[in-house]
């Protein structure tokens, strides 16, 4: 049998592609190798956000034509659809694929095996209208699922390539988001995760009128689901029917993920990005009345251009009035053909550095003052992983719970939490 290898760089939206590339290929007949193995096909699904993603994505290539020469190595993600042809010009590489016709990835490969010019399939995203629905084959082996349901990008932020990549807004019809999901939890997920581009702009795009509220209330009506979470969300997009279902339904996981950027006004005009801290801060402290002890997990930009240490002090102070439980914090990249990129008074390398140092360690501090508030309180926790004898899971509100407590991989179980313990909390069994 043909052996075919992945690798994915970047978001939990290429996580998902991925899987469902892979299930293509094993319908087809391959067999799934790990990436450090000799393969006849290596797929590498690349990332366009930093430039250190795009050059990730160079030295795989390199890395799998050293494992076969005879490979067929195939691109695709948002690096392969905004630079095929630096792609295309790589030792190596048969087929370029953009951000879709993911669905005919294997019948590429086989053309790209027997053609004696690269391939390329890269048409205008900004032209496409329909949501590419590709099914999911095999379930992947994790304890918790992620479901896209959502494609393209239309804010424009002024530092980010995605919407260039991505192309317009397109929705995951709610019959497909329920079909999709009944096959995980049939595979044994408890957990479920809606992802997308832009996933709070599902359904602009469908004449029917879904929202994402009916995306999550169609997984919530199903059996045998026990925990629904949702990837990222612009803070303006938080609808009240949302807060309800948050609020309503315990199977709905405590936790948001609102990316703030930059605690400046000044900064978040430049990045054009549509609200100001004022308006942030009254999100969030709705957020924080409307449902108790959820928690609020935020991305943070540092460097930005024209951000002075005056600016930057100003993003401090702000994250430090917000009650943030996880903070992502990345050195602004400059990405060719954004306006940011034009900008005057880009910030030299070491000084984003430096910030960025400073902002994580106030991540940290957050972080642990979330955390305490838990100590002596009962959660259930989805167990994933293991090391060392200490199993490791997280709760509903994104808490990273440890115990050394006996085989409970790929179960939801209760702790009692005693202590902080690594990035999060030490608990011992509650009820098993």
């Amino acid at each position: 049998m043909p052996t075919a290898a992945f690798m994915t760089l970047g978001c939990k939206v290429n996580q998902f592609e991925t899987e469902t590339m892979e299930g293509l290929f094993r319908r087809a007949g391959y067999t799934l190798v790990s990436f450090t193995d000799k393969a006849d096909v290596y797929i590498i699904n690349t990332c366009s956000v930093t430039s250190l993603g795009e050059k990730k994505s160079r030295q795989l290539v390199r890395r799998a034509q050293r494992l076969n020469e005879q490979a067929v190595i195939a691109v695709t993600g948002c690096y392969a659809q905004l630079a095929p042809e630096v792609l295309a010009a790589l030792p190596g590489v048969r087929l370029v694929v953009g951000t879709k016709d993911r669905a005919r990835i294997v019948e590429l490969v086989e053309q790209a095996a027997h053609e004696d010019h690269v391939v390329q399939d890269v048409g205008d995203i900004m032209q496409a209208d329909q949501f590419e629905d590709i099914p999911l084959y095999a379930a992947p082996q994790r304890t918790r699922a992620f479901l896209k349901i959502q494609e393209g990008c239309e804010n424009f932020c002024s530092y980010c390539i995605i919407p260039y990549a991505r192309g317009p807004l397109r929705s995951r019809p709610l019959d497909s988001v329920r079909r999709e999901a009944e096959k995980l939890l049939q595979a044994g997920f408890q957990e479920i995760v809606l992802t997308g581009i832009h996933l709070g702009a599902y359904g602009r795009d469908l004449s029917s009128g879904d929202t994402l509220t009916d995306a999550a209330k169609i997984v919530l009506e199903l059996p045998g689901l026990r925990r629904l979470r949702l990837g990222s969300l612009e803070s303006i997009e938080l609808s009240p029917a949302l807060f309800h279902l948050l609020r309503s339904d315990e199977r709905f996981a405590k936790h948001l993920h609102l990316p703030l950027q930059a605690g400046s006004d000044a900064i978040l005009r430049s990045m054009n990005r549509h609200y100001d801290t004022a308006e942030f801060a009254r999100l969030i402290e709705r957020v924080e009345t409307e449902v108790p002890g959820i928690a609020v997990s935020t991305d943070i930009i540092v460097g930005f251009p024209g951000e002075t240490e005056a600016l930057f002090s100003e993003s401090l102070a702000f994250v430090e009035r917000m009650n943030f439980a996880r903070m992502h914090v990345f050195p602004y990249s400059r990405r060719d053909g954004t306006p940011a990129a034009r900008m005057a008074g880009q910030v030299p390398e070491n000084v984003k550095k430096e910030r960025v140092h400073r902002m994580e360690a106030l991540a940290e501090r957050k972080a642990a003052e979330f955390h305490a508030a838990f100590i002596g309180h009962t959660a259930e926790v989805l167990f994933e992983t293991q090391q060392e004898g200490v199993w490791n899971g997280l709760t509903g509100n994104y808490i990273r719970a440890y115990t050394d407590a006996a085989e409970i991989n790929g179960e939801i179980a209760s702790l009692r939490f005693t202590k902080l313990y690594r990035d999060g909390l030490w608990g011992e069994p509650a009820d098993f």
